[in-house]
């Protein structure tokens, strides 16, 4: 079984200041100078994901799947050397990203003459802030982890203005390799009613990533005729929600289900919506599936709420990836001697994996930002660790299958595989 487990975590080196660089886990960080655009010169490519606080593990992994891509090609893609630097766009204080360090990381990068890069967001609405700033430049962005819906289309689940506000050019350089939340909305829906649920109710941490959710769960349950009885935002700092639990439980509230991310006061409302009804039915998010949510020990539910639970991630057990993804399971347990890596560790692997072999591609044309940029929106029938996938205009990967997860032990364990149709 697929196991989210702690990996090694990167030490900082230096303290975060605000509106300063802040890169950790990275033995090269001078990542500014080099030889872009010349063959045989030195690009660099950057990553900026949330090192501290309850999302480490996973960023942690993603980190490690990077490295492993970049060890792999030894260092290159064609001619070039490949320098790689991991920043940090959360702090200690905050214990999630934040908008002053996810600021810094894209100015850092935009600044940098010879990025070519840029992995991340981790978090959809660090992304809202990172994308306007990398694509003045531009320069290719790629997220391991995003799903909220309006950072590439106007679709349901988008806010008003979403995507255009993001791209100030008018061109797009930002793209992701995990399915965006219709179809996330979609396969909590589909999973609730499989799994008897006559209503639901909704709450969300009106963050970028959970009010878009939320507005994908609302209507992709209304189109299969699941009732939902309430979708509300939270105050992700209030120091309980037994209010909201009583008023869920006077509404007669079948099932649950949180669209938000574990620093949103996500253990909190669950152990208070179990409380108040311990046979109800609790479904989350990828945002929520994180050791910081499911165990105990590193301050996440009781086990008598992890029983009550499943989350859904856009990643499968190892066995239901194609040849290429259970060879990076065992090339990735050879390197870093984990079995069972967090299931995110292979959308951090196929980030750097595309970047390299598009500039491999490209040859010297690499050191060229926006040849890159235009390779990249090119990726069709890529056959890779994910599976095959095409980028489509908007950045979106074409991959459908999202994973369905149950938590024992404190560790999330597979359980099926769902499919389902967005919402129209």
């Amino acid at each position: 079984m697929l196991r989210v487990r702690w990996l090694a975590l990167l030490s900082c080196l230096f303290a975060v200041f605000a509106l300063t660089v802040s890169a950790c886990g990275d033995d090269d960080d001078e990542g500014d100078g080099g030889g872009g655009g010349e063959a045989g010169g030195t690009l660099n490519v950057y990553s900026s994901l949330p090192l501290q606080g309850a999302s480490r593990p996973q960023t942690t992994a993603m980190v490690e799947g990077i490295r492993l891509a970049l060890e792999q090609a030894n260092g290159k893609a064609g001619d070039f050397t490949i320098k790689y630097t991991s920043l940090d766009d959360s702090t200690a204080q905050a214990g999630t990203w934040t908008p002053e360090a996810t600021s810094a990381n894209a100015r850092r990068v935009a600044q940098d003459d010879s990025a070519i890069a840029y992995i991340g967001e981790f978090n959809s609405g660090a992304s809202a802030i990172s994308i306007p700033i990398l694509n003045e430049v531009p320069i290719a962005q790629v997220s391991p982890a995003n799903t909220a819906v309006g950072l590439t289309s106007d679709e349901p689940g988008a806010d008003t203005g979403e995507p255009e506000k993001y791209y100030p050019t008018g061109n797009r350089h930002y793209m992701r390799i995990v399915p965006k939340d219709t179809i996330q909305g979609a396969a909590l829906a589909s999973l609730m009613m499989d799994e008897g649920c006559q209503n639901t109710y909704i709450l969300n941490d009106k963050e970028v990533y959970g009010a878009g959710l939320s507005r994908n769960i609302e209507n992709s349950a209304k189109e299969i005729g699941l009732e939902v009885l309430g979708n509300e935002g939270i105050d992700p700092k209030a120091p309980n929600f037994r209010s909201l639990a009583a008023k869920m439980k006077s509404a007669g509230t079948d099932c649950f289900v949180f669209s938000g991310i574990t620093a949103n006061g996500a253990v909190q409302l669950y152990k208070d919506v179990h409380a108040a009804m311990p046979d109800i039915n609790l479904y989350g998010p990828d945002g929520v599936a994180e050791s910081g949510f499911s165990d105990p020990k590193e301050g996440g539910i009781p086990a008598n709420v992890q029983a009550k639970t499943k989350v859904t991630v856009a990643t499968l057990a190892p066995d239901e990836y194609p040849p290429e993804g259970r060879k990076f399971f065992s090339d990735f347990e050879a390197k870093y001697n984990e079995p069972n890596p967090d299931p995110y560790a292979i959308y951090g692997y196929e980030a750097m994996k595309l970047i390299l072999d598009t500039c491999t591609e490209l040859g010297s044309d690499c050191s060229d930002k926006q040849a890159l940029i235009d390779a990249l929106f090119q990726t069709k029938g890529r056959k890779s660790v994910l599976g095959t996938y095409d980028i489509d205009e908007n950045g979106d990967t074409t991959i459908t299958d999202y994973g369905v997860y149950t938590i024992e032990n404190g560790e999330l364990q597979f359980d099926q595989t769902i499919q389902a149709a967005p919402s129209g």
